[in-house]
């Protein structure tokens, strides 16, 4: 039932944020399909985060904060790719690292959903990437890159009930790399902007593979810090 979730979540974000631009409506119609996307995902995928598991074995219960806390993640993470204006198509290479990354912790772990999806993420993104390339005429928008965002909330929220340090693959791979973008693009090119954000993707990425758990939990309470400081900004906010 979590791949027709998704899917039905999918098609309500591109029917919503379509509409909104089509007919001009406020982007509050836009947040209220995401929350519809995410509900869908909640109710008919059976997918929520009821509570943390900790690195130490310990848990966290979140009792009547479930389905808030769920809906804040998923439509939160969703944002992450929410582009107001087009983009260069190189930009999807930062969720593809994402996706990677996340395909690769779904393998470990055995969790087949998770792996498979990404992997279709990846070879999706993969293809915009190619006809970009050689039409010269793609380049992401807001439906393309909202759905993309969609697509990496629902599988972090996945991995995340396995292992809470899970949460540093949305946050160092994407959130962060796009942060980064956004400060530097109009200090030099786009392509050179892009690049830079890419590589800091693949490095924390390769981090979360080397390090121990213990050593990547610090590294997500210091570092999320310092991006939640950067989104003092209304010019750097995904959230």
């Amino acid at each position: 039932m979590l791949y027709l979730a998704l899917i039905m979540g999918l098609v309500l974000i591109v029917i919503t944020t379509k509409l909104t631009q089509a007919l001009k409506l406020s982007s509050i119609w836009m947040l209220l399909g995401q929350i519809g996307a995410a509900l869908v995902i909640i109710i008919v995928g059976k997918l929520e985060i009821s509570y943390f598991n900790l690195i130490y074995g310990n848990y966290i219960e979140l009792g009547y904060l479930t389905i808030p806390f769920s809906l804040l993640f998923l439509v939160g993470f969703t944002n992450v790719m929410n582009m107001g204006k087009e983009q260069n198509p190189l930009i999807l290479l930062c969720p593809c690292i994402s996706l990677v990354c996340l395909s690769i912790s779904a393998f470990i772990m055995g969790y087949s959903f998770v792996s498979i999806t990404g992997i279709c993420g990846i070879l999706s993104i993969m293809f915009v990437l190619l006809y970009g390339y050689f039409s010269g005429k793609a380049f992401v928008g807001r439906t393309l890159s909202t759905s993309i965002g969609f697509i990496i909330a629902v599988l972090s929220i996945c991995l995340f009930k396995t292992s809470i340090v899970t949460i540093y693959i949305p946050i160092f791979t994407l959130a962060l790399p796009l942060t980064l973008y956004y400060l530097i693009q109009d200090k030099i090119t786009s392509v050179q902007s892009i690049t830079v954000s890419s590589i800091t993707a693949i490095l924390f990425g390769v981090l979360m593979f080397i390090f121990p758990s213990n050593i990547i939990w610090y590294l997500i309470v210091g570092l999320t810090i310092l991006l939640v400081i950067t989104q003092s900004s209304r010019k750097y906010r995904f959230i």
